[in-house]
């Protein structure tokens, strides 16, 4: 790299950022630069510089806006130095331009520099070797260049077949060389040369429409990206491009003065901007490198980095994250109105105009609804809920017209507390809850135009409200309104198939609404601290009263709420087979009614949760307790059956089973005299006779392993139940569960039994990754009884588990194992619960643990949350009693712990 003293242009200067000569002194850097034998040394050293000096304002929390741009002109002057040290050949044929974001004088400490090399003609031999050195010092220096040769004709023949290599084109910049050149390629890819403004509007729109879609469409994915997320800083660039091409706007400013957005919709956009900004340039000073994804470790950091501390009611990367969800919100809601208005302006364009009024306020224009004047809003404010039980009404209203949406914004300052008590409005949001077309849709519209946080301010708190861990994937305003959406599915005849008793339910539930709103409350207070189901009855106790509910309505959605998590726990934390479990709850329900609104809002909230949460074992369990309790309810609470009376029961129907098997009595007589009691009362009688043909029909060669098929003819509803029947040893639960994880399968349940004849009787309950049952696949059911074969017949030896490194998020998510034991009332086991990170060998290491303590464990309830296993074991000790020495207690917690700290050990 060498300087010559010809100059083939004068330099071009970014006329937003003016020189800042602590940042880069130009003049004796372009001097040194010029003495020294290494100039690229020298500018390397000098973008160092700058780029300390500018990370260091960004830890002072200086305007993030003079950072972007102060890079930018640092780059730009590093390039006019780099491009005058080449030999050009005196000419006015050639120029350097930024492109893209670049080329707006925007730059981020690791974003790509987008430069064209831009010629008038299309052979350019002579410029050939000053390229080639050029370039080469950029990549010397190290600059994360994009780089491309064009020529103007070039640049009209690639922007016409790609949408993004027109876009960006039109963001460019001369850098150095003549501007001309740039001014007549900015002619050829004009919207009268390539792309017209409607079809470039139109794949714009088709663009993000696509982007967003990558995103499943929502705003506050876990761990987003600041860059193509929904709301996210490309969704401000698709505006700004739009408005580039249609007014040749090249400012938010330039659209004021032309009348396309608002002075408050300016600053909504700067202001977004700015935040993201700052998230993004904090992602690349913390990764050194270029990274737009807000990865846990990452929020964590930048929320300290931002000044967010934990306190009682919330961690602080939860702040930094509800400010980043309610920013998008922001964006996104600016971004639909601008969209809107341009399909308006310009799609619509010369579209006969069909009006059909709807009443005094509002009318429908081209399929779209709009206030009949300006003044709307303002002379009957009630009319910011009519709108949406208007669309919730007329299912052929496609949407908002723009101005419209712009009035409810400007107006929803009207939502006050006299606007909230006001009988109009209450009575507006109980028909909108009532009505029969996308009543979830105006909901969401509502929360996305900040009608409904205003309406119901308590609604207002939660939006953006996130819970830092893998278990909660969407904000908890996005999982109350998926709550609602899914009761409301429920009515569609597809529910049938996968959620077949809600589907049934939901059909004849008395008042319907009543679920909406419970649904709407049930997570209401999230994030004050406090136990949210108590805090958020009062809040929906107050809702009902506003919303004059009877008091018997008011009593069932106080209820559902307090209570929206206890058919969910009863199911997965309790053994539901056992009669007391069962009229516990029953009791806790009261009748009928109070368990099909339970039922139906427990299925939509889990399935609201978390997608993976719902699989078809939770759905057996869901559907053996509600039938379970139907009974008990109908044969009624007091009817209590004793050990012995259940016991016969189970045997006789058993034997109803059994009648076709073809076995004698005297066989079933011998197998059942080896299971103690503890077996008739807590198996099935399904399971029995199944049990007992297997073992009858087993030929005593190696261990028996049988499958079964638990639930219905859906597969979204049961589970595959393994049966291992073999002589006892002590590392039988251990190794079977080693096996299981082995193979893929997800262990939900154990019962585990001992038979008199000292053979174990265990049956364990599966489902493949997919969360569905293994079914009838010979192929896989010949695979596991293999693997389980091979690991049972080590008997006392302990299967040598494979390491497995835990993931990114696994090790992000850890936190401490918690072991406690206490002895359930009335009962001969005792409980052991085991909260820790889910890894492989979990089961495994707990087993080993078991058999090091002499512990014999009889049942199990396996359950996974996110990044963590909430596992309970019923166990007792070697003589079947309840564990009550201290010292043993303390030994066996102790000895679970190591074990799993050396499972879960990097």
């Amino acid at each position: 790299m060498t300087f010559d003293s010809l100059s083939i242009t004068d330099l071009k200067v970014d006329a937003e950022h003016q020189p800042d000569r602590e940042l880069l002194d130009v003049d004796a850097l372009t001097a040194k630069a010029r003495e020294s034998n290494n100039p690229v040394a020298i500018l390397r050293a000098a973008v160092q510089t700058a780029s300390d000096i500018l990370d260091n304002r960004y830890k002072q929390n200086l305007n993030i806006t003079d950072i972007v741009k102060g890079r930018a002109w640092v780059i730009d002057e590093v390039l006019r130095i780099a491009w005058q040290s080449q030999p050009w050949p005196d000419s006015n044929d050639i120029a350097l331009v930024a492109v893209g974001g670049y080329g707006r004088g925007e730059l981020l400490p690791h974003s790509d520099i987008d430069l064209l090399i831009l010629t008038r003609r299309d052979r350019n031999k002579q410029y050939q070797d000053c390229i080639s050195g050029f370039l080469t010092s950029l990549w010397d220096i190290g600059l994360d260049i994009g780089q491309s040769v064009r020529s103007i004709k070039q640049c009209k023949q690639e922007a016409a077949k790609d949408i993004t290599v027109v876009t960006a084109l039109m963001e460019s910049r001369t850098l150095i060389g003549p501007d001309e050149l740039n001014a007549e390629m900015q002619k050829a890819i004009s919207s009268r040369r390539v792309w017209p403004i409607k079809k470039f509007v139109e794949a714009k729109i088709e663009e993000q429409r696509a982007r967003h879609k990558k995103y499943h469409d929502v705003d506050y994915a876990l761990e987003p990206n600041v860059k193509t997320s929904p709301g996210g800083l490309r969704d401000i660039q698709t505006i700004a491009w739009v408005a580039k091409r249609h007014f040749d706007a090249s400012s938010f400013k330039d659209l004021v003065k032309l009348g396309f957005i608002s002075q408050s919709e300016e600053t909504m956009i700067n202001r977004g901007q700015q935040f993201l900004w700052k998230l993004r340039y904090g992602l690349h000073y913390l990764e050194g490198r270029c990274e737009d994804r807000l990865l846990f470790d990452k929020q964590r950091e930048l929320a300290k980095l931002f000044g967010y501390d934990d306190d009682e009611k919330s961690l602080g990367v939860e702040k930094l994250m509800k400010q980043y969800y309610r920013a998008v919100s922001n964006l996104r809601e600016l971004n639909d109105v601008l969209l809107q208005h341009l399909d308006e302006v310009i799609l619509r364009a010369g579209e006969r105009e069909k009006i059909k009024p709807l009443n005094k306020r509002f009318q429908i224009h081209n399929d779209y609804i709009e206030v009949i004047h300006n003044r709307v809003f303002e002379r009957n404010p009630s009319a910011l809920l009519e709108i949406f039980v208007l669309m919730a009404q007329n299912p052929m209203i496609k949407g908002i017209r723009a101005a419209t949406i712009r009035a409810i914004r400007d107006h929803r300052r009207l939502i006050d507390d006299e606007f909230r008590n006001d009988i109009r409005n209450v009575t507006l949001f109980t028909e909108l809850l009532r009505s029969p077309h996308q009543m979830t849709l105006q909901l969401r519209r509502m929360s996305r135009y900040g009608i409904l946080g205003r309406y119901l301010p308590e609604f207002g708190q939660i939006t953006g409200q996130m819970q830092h861990d893998l278990f909660h994937i969407y904000t908890v305003d996005a999982h109350t309104l998926q709550v609602v959406e899914n009761m409301r599915r429920f009515l569609l005849p597809e529910a049938a198939e996968n959620f077949p008793i809600a589907a049934q339910i939901v059909h004849h539930l008395p008042k319907i609404e009543l679920l909406y709103i419970a649904g709407l409350y049930h997570d209401i207070a999230k994030g004050r601290g406090g136990d949210h189901s108590t805090l958020g009855m009062a809040d929906a106790e107050a809702f009902c009263k506003r919303h004059r509910l009877s008091k018997w309505d008011t009593n069932l959605v106080t209820w559902l709420v307090e209570n929206h998590l206890l058919m969910s726990m009863t199911a997965q934390r309790k053994d539901i087979s056992d009669p007391d479990v069962i009229r516990e709850f029953a009791q806790a329900v009261g009748d009928k009614l109070h368990l099909e609104y339970l039922f139906t809002m427990t299925v939509a909230d889990i399935c609201a949760t978390n997608p993976e949460l719902w699989n078809s074992w939770r759905a057996a369990l869901l559907r053996q307790l509600y039938f379970s309790t139907r009974k008990a309810l109908r044969t009624g609470l007091d009817n209590t059956v004793d050990r012995e009376e259940r016991i016969a029961d189970k045997k006789e129907s058993s034997l109803n089973l059994l009648k076709n098997s073809g076995l004698e009595s005297a066989q079933i007589e011998t197998i059942w005299a080896n299971a103690d009691d503890e077996y008739f009362v807590r198996e099935s009688a399904e399971n029995i006779a199944w049990h007992t043909e297997a073992i009858a029909n087993f030929n005593g060669d190696g261990p028996l392993v049988s499958f079964r098929e638990l639930g219905t003819n859906s597969p979204a509803v049961g589970a595959t139940q393994v049966f291992i029947y073999t002589r006892n040893a002590d590392f039988i639960f251990a190794n079977s569960t080693a096996a299981f994880e082995q193979l893929n399968l997800n262990i939900h349940g154990a019962r585990i039994f001992t038979s008199g004849n000292d053979y174990c009787m265990d049956t364990y309950i599966v489902l493949e990754d997919s969360g569905r049952p293994v079914g009838n696949q010979p192929g896989r059911l010949e695979e596991i009884r293999r693997k389980l074969t091979e690991y049972l017949k080590l008997g006392d030896q302990a299967v040598k588990l494979a390491h497995k490194r835990r993931s990114r998020k696994d090790k992000y998510f850890s936190k401490p194992i918690e072991t406690s034991l206490h002895n359930p009332q009335n009962k001969n086991y005792s409980t052991l619960e085991v909260n820790c990170p889910d890894h492989p060998g979990i089961l495994a290491s707990v087993g080993k643990a078991f058999v090091n303590n002499d512990i014999h464990l009889k049942d199990a309830r396996i359950t996974t949350l996110g990044e963590r296993v909430e596992d309970l074991f019923f166990i007792t000790d070697k003589a079947g009693k309840p564990l009550t020495d201290q010292a043993a207690i303390d030994k066996l917690l102790a000895d679970i712990k190591a074990e799993l700290e050396n499972r879960l050990g990097d």
